[in-house]
């Protein structure tokens, strides 16, 4: 894959990650930001409106026997914007694969499934920049 989440700093507890379930044949690189299914299934995102639940905390190779993934919930990535522009202090969501965009206005417990963190910089249109992500 391509433009994936570096880590600046892990908080809490090393990142306090999380474990989810992923499919055997998924191939997700170390740094992927990674969206929910049901049952905690966690996969690659892909697009606007992708519920965000963490970055991947190691590789996944396909079909290597693996069915959990650790997801960092908690620290500071660089993150590429996914040619929107964003302004520091800016709540950010995804966008695509592996990269982000300002929240959406509207607000409800949908946007908050969606939300990545907030913007420690202001980026032009597909820059790289600082992330603060708190899941």
């Amino acid at each position: 894959m391509a433009n994936e989440a570096v880590i600046i700093e892990l908080l809490g507890n090393g990142g306090d990650p999380i474990r989810f379930t992923v499919a055997d044949g998924a191939t997700i690189e170390k740094g992927t930001l990674l969206k929910i299914s049901d049952p905690r299934t966690a996969a690659a995102t892909s697009a606007d409106g992708d519920l965000f639940v963490g970055i991947a905390a190691a590789e996944k190779v396909a079909d290597d026997g693996a069915t959990t993934i650790a997801a960092y919930t908690n620290g500071i990535f660089d993150i590429k914007d996914g040619n929107a522009g964003i302004t520091v202090g800016n709540m950010c969501k995804i966008n695509g694969a592996n990269t982000i965009a300002p929240l959406d206005t509207d607000t409800g417990e949908l946007q908050q499934a969606e939300c990545v963190g907030m913007a420690l910089e202001t980026a032009a249109a597909n820059e790289v920049i600082a992330v603060r992500v708190l899941k």
